[in-house]
């Protein structure tokens, strides 16, 4: 699934039920002496005409022991779960996220929907041992003021704490510009910062995409200073284009510098279109996120 064609359309989806184990809402995956933030691949940026074992092991060539998803399983049979968690288990691979939520939470007509999306892929992420997932808000209801959407935002995280809560998994609210999806509602990083510190619930938090919030307005730094006690996840891509860091205008070793000073532990997504060969460009961002991390 393309995320960014996700995020322009909510759809419909079927209802489920819960019964999720406890287990740590964060997993480093280095030792003491390396940065706080663990590394992982937003997978659908990559590898996408392989079979999906093979798209982990790419992930793998190239360093990383996290994977972020975005509903690739919707399809799948028993078997294949099987066979992904037995590559991903073999190569060391834990998957920390997944989206691709059917309906929003700015929408209050659709608030049982959401909630029915969400009982259900709760059922697939205890199959695969995925500790969280990103929500977004839909796109803007016409006739409804801002403000009633807003509120709805926060309503409807509340009630979706309400269901995690004390299951160890994890809500992250995601922003999107407005140039990839002119009606969006929840384009606004301050504004999602708003919406967490409302709900005010240890699972839910922020997931803090810079490509995003550059387009937006920017100010990257000073808004991550000021919240990072909200932000879960941050997400890397440089502007325009969505490639790697060092291709545009984001100054990411001074993100990264600023992670380690603020004492990070949350994770660090790559969610770029490598413009060279995707193994090698992985990796180079990856040394780049630890060196500029260490120094």
């Amino acid at each position: 699934m393309n995320r960014r064609a996700f995020a322009r359309t909510i759809a419909t989806t079927a209802a489920g039920a819960l019964a999720l184990p406890r287990r740590s809402l964060l997993r480093a995956d280095t030792p003491p002496s390396e940065v706080p933030y663990k590394l992982s691949v937003m997978l659908w940026t990559v590898f996408n005409d392989l079979p999906f074992e093979e798209r982990l092991e790419k992930v793998a060539a190239a360093g990383y022991r996290n994977v972020q998803l975005v509903g690739e399983y919707k399809k799948w049979t028993e078997d294949d779960f099987r066979r992904a968690n037995a590559k991903r288990r073999a190569l060391g691979i834990s998957f920390d996220t997944t989206a691709g939520l059917a309906h929003g939470i700015g929408d209050p007509r659709a608030r049982e929907a959401f909630l029915a999306d969400l009982r259900k892929e709760l059922l697939i992420m205890e199959k695969l041992e995925i500790p969280s997932v990103i929500v977004m808000s839909g796109n803007r209801i016409d006739g409804m003021a801002p403000e009633a959407q807003h509120q709805s935002c926060v309503e409807g995280l509340k009630r979706a704490a309400g269901i995690v809560e004390g299951k160890g998994v994890a809500l992250w609210l995601e922003n999107i510009d407005l140039e990839e999806n002119p009606r969006y509602f929840l384009w606004s990083m301050p504004e999602l910062f708003k919406i967490i510190g409302e709900v005010n619930h240890p699972q839910v938090k922020a997931l803090y995409d810079f490509f995003h919030t550059q387009i937006s307005g920017g100010n990257l730094i000073e808004q991550l200073v000021k919240n990072v006690d909200k932000v879960a996840c941050v997400h890397i891509a440089d502007v325009p284009g969505r490639h790697e860091p060092g291709t545009g205008e984001i100054n990411y070793v001074n993100i990264y510098k600023k992670l380690v000073e603020l004492n990070f532990s949350g994770t660090v997504a790559m969610e770029f279109l490598p413009t060279r060969d995707p193994v090698s460009t992985l990796a180079a961002a990856r040394e780049e996120a630890l060196r500029a991390g260490r120094t």
